[in-house]
């Protein structure tokens, strides 16, 4: 996929980061909302969604989905995490209109930032008269940024506002059973309960402790029980 610039680094998504591998839990509603998979017929994408929520929730997760969905479609999009670009000139925005959708990720990076607040609001006047689909997720609603320049902060709530969600235990017990079974796993909610309890509620976490019990399960041929589980993790 040829892009309007040279980005300054590499810019890869997560081959995990799909919505099918998603689970919304009481996000369902923006999933089916970013989902164009899902979408009704001859209803129109939403064109601007501003998502915010705390680390680990999965902002960057639904923002790499779209991208791959888009691409799966042989359209164009591009994922940009702004906490690594806002080191280099905004320059790098000239030309996305051209796309079929933009994601910014972590957008509060540039707070304070005069020229790449500017850049970000022309950025948006241009997408949005190219009618080119923009996601934007950061960890707070846009009044909450700490933005300098007020047409930007206006700008980052003219679309739909969701908070991303964290999952409660039982959702987290089916997601990873998701997880698992898309890896070819069989786990029992006993295990899936089992794992969550003895870890963190960071998903990201959560699913770092399943490719572990992945790799250590293939290797000796076992299946994902308890003791295996209490070997391979020592707890």
């Amino acid at each position: 996929m040829s892009l309007p610039v040279q980005l300054p680094l590499s810019v890869q998504l997560r081959d995990d980061a799909t919505f099918a591998n998603f689970f919304g839990g009481q996000n369902e509603t923006l999933v089916n909302l970013l989902n164009m998979d899902r979408q009704v017929p001859g209803i129109e994408l939403e064109q601007f969604v501003f998502l915010y929520g705390s680390e680990g929730v999965g902002c960057s997760h639904l923002l790499q989905a779209a991208c791959h969905q888009v691409d799966s479609q042989h359209g164009r999009s591009i994922y940009l995490p702004m906490k690594e670009l806002v080191h280099y000139p905004p320059h790098m925005l000239e030309g996305m209109e051209r796309l079929q959708l933009v994601c910014l990720d972590d957008v509060g990076a540039v707070a304070g930032i005069p020229e790449w607040e500017e850049a970000l609001f022309d950025l948006f006047n241009r997408l949005r008269d190219s009618r080119t689909r923009f996601l934007v997720a950061a960890d707070n609603p846009p009044k909450a940024l700490n933005l300098e320049l007020p047409d930007l902060e206006s700008r980052l709530g003219w679309g739909m506002v969701f908070q991303v969600q964290p999952l409660n235990d039982i959702d987290i017990v089916a997601a990873l059973q998701l997880r698992a079974n898309l890896r070819g796993l069989d786990m029992s909610d006993d295990v899936a309960r089992f794992i969550i309890y003895r870890s963190t509620r960071d998903m990201g976490y959560v699913f770092r402790i399943l490719q572990k019990l992945d790799s250590a399960s293939l290797r000796a041929k076992r299946k994902l029980t308890i003791p295996f589980v209490k070997e391979v993790m020592d707890w």
